[in-house]
Parts: C-alpha cells; sequence; structure tokens
C-alpha cells in the first residue's frame, strides 16, 4: 500500500480558490484539510505522466479499499474514514470523485458541452456537496452549489490547457468546440489564436452562466463561515473568468494575482459580518451596464420597479442573443436556446436562474405575455444555422416579429402601455430592419444575409456565399428600397404616438430616436462604399443624453 503515497503537486495554500480557510472552524476545517488530503493523492495518481492507465486504476481500486476500511496503512484514507464516521460526509462524495480519477485515467477527450459537465458532476460537485454536509447546510444550497464547482473546475482545465495537453495528452475543451476553430492541432497553434479566442469566449459566456446561478449560493447558507469562504471563492471565480478573457490560456500561464486575493477575502469577510441580500436584480443590472446600449439613457426614466423589469427582459435578450452569436456548434446553441425554453416554462414554479427569477417577478408584477419568450427563442433559432437566408418578404416579416416584435411586446406591458402592442409590433419591425441594413458586412462574415432572397432575384442575384452577394452592386439596390421602408416605418410610429402616451412610452421613443439617427447616417453614407459597421458620434449620443434628461 505504501507505492500508493507520491509527493502531493498541490497544497491547499497553491490552489486557485479557498480549500480550508481561516474562517471555517476549527473542527470543519480539519475536516476538509482531510478531505482535500485524500482527494489530492487520487487525483495525482490520475494525473502522473509516469503511470499507465492501468496501473492508475489498480491504484485508485487500492485506494477506495482503503478508504472503506480505514486502512491504517493509508494515512489519507484512515483520517478521511474516522471524518465521515463523526460528521456522515465524506467518504460518498469523496467516492464520486474517484469515479471521475478513473475516468481520467482511461479517457482524454470530451465531444461536447453535456460531456464535459456530466463529468463535473463527479470531478468538482461533490466537494461541494461535502462541505453543504458537513455544516448542515439545507437542499436549496446544492444547485448553487454545483453551479460554483463545476464553474471552477471548467475554469481550471481552460487555464491548465496547454499543460494537460503536452503532459498528459489530455484535453477538456468539446471536441465539437475546437472543430469550429479548426480542430485540435489548430486550436494550440499561436497562429489560430483568433479562431481559438472564440471558442474560448463562447466556453467563458457558459462559464459566466454558472456563475451568475452560484452568486446565490452566499445567501442560502445559514453558517456564517462557510457563507464567508463561498463569497471569496465566488469572487474569485469571476475574476478568474474576466483575466481568461482578456488572456490566452494556451500559450501563457493565467493565474490570480495577489491583490485579487486580498479583495476576495475581503469580500468573504463582509459575508461574515452580514448576510447578502437577493443578488439577482444585480446581475441583470450588470449585463444592461456591460451592453453598452443606448436604451439605457430610456431605462433610467423608468420607476424602480419598471426599470428593475426592463433589466430582467433585456438580460435574457442578451443571453439568448449571445448565444445564438457564440463560437458554440449549432447544435449546443440550440440545446442551450432549450434550456432558457425550460427556464421559461417554469418561471412561475421554480426558475433556475437570476435572470429567470428576475424574469418571473417582472412578469407577475406587470403581467407579461411569456409567449413572447417563447417567439424570440424560434427567431434566434434561425440564427444559430451556419447559414442563414431568409427566401421571401414574408419570412423578413415573420423574423422581425419573433426577434424585435417580442421584445417590444414585453417592453410596452412593463411600461404600463399594454395597448400600445401594434405600436410595438410595427416599431419592432423598422428597428430590426436598420439593424439588418447596419450588419450586412457583420453578418456577411457569419454567412448570414437576412436581405430576401425573393428581392434580390427580381434583380437578378441568385444565391451565393454571403460575400459575393453583399459586394454585388445590385445588393446595395435592395438595400435602398429597405431603408425607405424603414423611413417610412419611421414615419408611421410618429404619428401612432399622437395617439399614444409618450411619457410612458419615452425609453421607446429613445431606441427609437436612437436607431432613426443610425438610418439617416447610413442613407447619407450609401450603400455601394460601406466600411464596416455604422457607429454613432459622440454628438449623437450627446443629444439622445439630451432628450433622455429633459420631460417627454
Amino acid at each position: 500500500m505504501s507505492t500508493l503515497a507520491r509527493e502531493p503537486t498541490k497544497t491547499p495554500k497553491t490552489e486557485n480558490f479557498p480549500v480550508a480557510s481561516l474562517v471555517l472552524s476549527p473542527d470543519r476545517r480539519e475536516a476538509v484539510l482531510a478531505f482535500y488530503a485524500f482527494v489530492r493523492m487520487a487525483d495525482d495518481i490520475a494525473d502522473a505522466a509516469d503511470l499507465r492507465a492501468a496501473e492508475k486504476l489498480t491504484r485508485l481500486e487500492a485506494l477506495e479499499q482503503a478508504l472503506l476500511t480505514g486502512d491504517p496503512r493509508v494515512p489519507e484514507a484512515a483520517r478521511l474514514h474516522k471524518v465521515d464516521g463523526r460528521h456522515r460526509a465524506g467518504m460518498a462524495q469523496a467516492r464520486e470523485m474517484l469515479r471521475a480519477f478513473r475516468q481520467d485515467a482511461i479517457k482524454a477527450r470530451y465531444n461536447d458541452w453535456a460531456d464535459l459537465v456530466d463529468y463535473c458532476r463527479r470531478s468538482a460537485n461533490p466537494a461541494g456537496r461535502f462541505l453543504l454536509k458537513l455544516h448542515g447546510e439545507c437542499a436549496s444550497a446544492e444547485a448553487p452549489a454545483d453551479a460554483l464547482c463545476t464553474a471552477l473546475q471548467i475554469l481550471n482545465h481552460l487555464q491548465d490547457c496547454r499543460q494537460d495537453h503536452e503532459r498528459l495528452g489530455r484535453i477538456y475543451i468539446p471536441l465539437q468546440w475546437m472543430m469550429l476553430g479548426g480542430g485540435e492541432r489548430a486550436f494550440f497553434t499561436p497562429a489560430q489564436a483568433s479562431a481559438r479566442r472564440m471558442v474560448l469566449d463562447a466556453m467563458l459566456d457558459r462559464v459566466d452562466e454558472l456563475i451568475h446561478r452560484a452568486r446565490a449560493l452566499p445567501e442560502r447558507l445559514q453558517n456564517k463561515r462557510l457563507r464567508a469562504q463561498s463569497t471569496a471563492t465566488v469572487a474569485l471565480a469571476e475574476r478568474l473568468s474576466q483575466r481568461l478573457r482578456r488572456s490566452d490560456p494556451a500559450s501563457e500561464r493565467v493565474e490570480i494575482g495577489k491583490a485579487d486575493a486580498a479583495l476576495a477575502f475581503l469580500t468573504g469577510l463582509w459575508g461574515f459580518v452580514r448576510k447578502p441580500g437577493n443578488g439577482d436584480a444585480r446581475i441583470t443590472a450588470a449585463a444592461v451596464r456591460r451592453s453598452g446600449s443606448s436604451f439605457r439613457l430610456g431605462m433610467r426614466s423608468l420607476s424602480h420597479e419598471r426599470r428593475r423589469a426592463i433589466h430582467a427582459v433585456y438580460a435574457f435578450c442578451r443571453a439568448v442573443d449571445d448565444i445564438a452569436d457564440g463560437a458554440a456548434p449549432v447544435s449546443e446553441k440550440i440545446r442551450a436556446l432549450r434550456d432558457w425554453r425550460r427556464e421559461v416554462d417554469r418561471l412561475h414554479r421554480a426558475p433556475e436562474t437570476p435572470i429567470g427569477r428576475e424574469l418571473a417577478r417582472a412578469s407577475s408584477l406587470f403581467k407579461l405575455p411569456l409567449d413572447e419568450c417563447h417567439a424570440l427563442l424560434d427567431g434566434l433559432e434561425v440564427d444559430c444555422a451556419e447559414r442563414v437566408r431568409l427566401k421571401s418578404d414574408y419570412d423578413l416579416q415573420l423574423y422581425g416579429r419573433r426577434v424585435a416584435g417580442s421584445v417590444g411586446t414585453l417592453s410596452v406591458h412593463i411600461f404600463g402601455t399594454p395597448k400600445a402592442r401594434s405600436f410595438a409590433l410595427d416599431l419592432g419591425r423598422t428597428l430590426q430592419l436598420v439593424n439588418i441594413l447596419r450588419d450586412v458586412d457583420e453578418d456577411a462574415a457569419r454567412e448570414r444575409v437576412y436581405i430576401p432572397l425573393s428581392r434580390l432575384a427580381q434583380l437578378g442575384v441568385q444565391d451565393a456565399p454571403a460575400a459575393v452577394l453583399v459586394a454585388d452592386p445590385r445588393f446595395a439596390r435592395v438595400c435602398e428600397a429597405l431603408a425607405e421602408e424603414a423611413r417610412a416605418g419611421f414615419a408611421a410610429a410618429d404619428e401612432a404616438l399622437t395617439r399614444l402616451d409618450r411619457a410612458a412610452l419615452k425609453p421607446a421613443i429613445l431606441m427609437m430616436e436612437n436607431y432613426r439617427r443610425v438610418l439617416d447616417r447610413l442613407i447619407a453614407r450609401g450603400w455601394g462604399t460601406r466600411q464596416g459597421r455604422l457607429r454613432l458620434t459622440a454628438a449623437d449620443k450627446l443629444l439622445l443624453l439630451t432628450r433622455a434628461m429633459r420631460p417627454a
């Protein structure tokens, strides 16, 4: 049995995240250290580059037997065996993690996101479950704890991707995702940094969603000490995700700095002193801030409850739109959107995400037509395709109704003007036309063309690669016609507003004026000499800000 012992590759102090911080009570801390020592020993066996798979499996089996019997010849196993006898926690969770380590010994690739998350359920989540059981926490803390542990594990995988690949021949980035960057070899080629960045960011989007779910953990914990540690851990996870977005873990080591750790420690101490309140609203508000959308100006004119509700709607739209526009495989995007469909369906029962809980609150207060959320998801499934083409004006109308009309309909309920539904639908179509005209080249780079093929065919233009279509001089003529339709749409909106409550609709009016200004700039620039995406000038934004600050 002595052959099981290996020099530990890490200690609690050298781990990325708090293992058994000093804020834990001495008794619980000793139990956590025992659990860590056993798991570290098993993990080092699974990661030993000098051992064959068969030898790893043999040693892991022996280690499990030592745990079950409390064999004193393996002190790490005997110590955890005693912990389990005293606290009724440790053995079951460690055995579950041993299953993951056995998997590491024989499996070096993961096909998709679900495959990776399934591995994390065994390799990471049991550690969180152990801490919860050790401290006698309730079942409501399990879901956010699982989300945090999965997020931490995937962050570690991304952080160590080069080392795992070079030393162990192991890759935790899903194969389907790497194929989008040219495959496994291309992913680790220094010159492929741009394609690799797209894949890494798409994975970090999923990780950030898990971290958002995990932010509910501290408020669900009764033990102040565990709450402090979990608060610090969530803060460090957010920081590492940010660092991984700014750096390339395939070419350099990305780590959390001492300043990050110190700040997280102070954040944890605050969690010890005071139980945190509901953080869901902060998450949706942060999504709005990050967006930089001019719609934020209009939101500020709303009362607190209406502003909180529109933040929820916006955060939902941003989350699902990011899925459709991300670098994940089509099948993964569709699966993620279907997860959101399930979240919408359970809003009035038990939503599982911060955005879902805020959306449920908004729906209860303002009687939101939640079928509009499904309409938006229907539209975004179109965007998920590897190649997007709209055949006819009907398809364009339907697409605009789904991705823009749905948002407008939800918004007017929050503004307190549900009778403005027709205005919202018509304006939504107009704004979507401006979006399509503004983003022609950006969409073409994604092989997306939203100009109906039927309109192009009338001018003798047949379907072709997106870059060929948008470069055709006749394409510009169709853009000119759509721009005139958008201009007419704004005129119709102006007329409709004479019969509506302009003060209540101020956020929509500001959004409309923003898009009208974009359209004017597009028309002035012309369609034959496009130079990338048009953006408003500082003067334009100042004008919008001035309008936002004065009464409607």
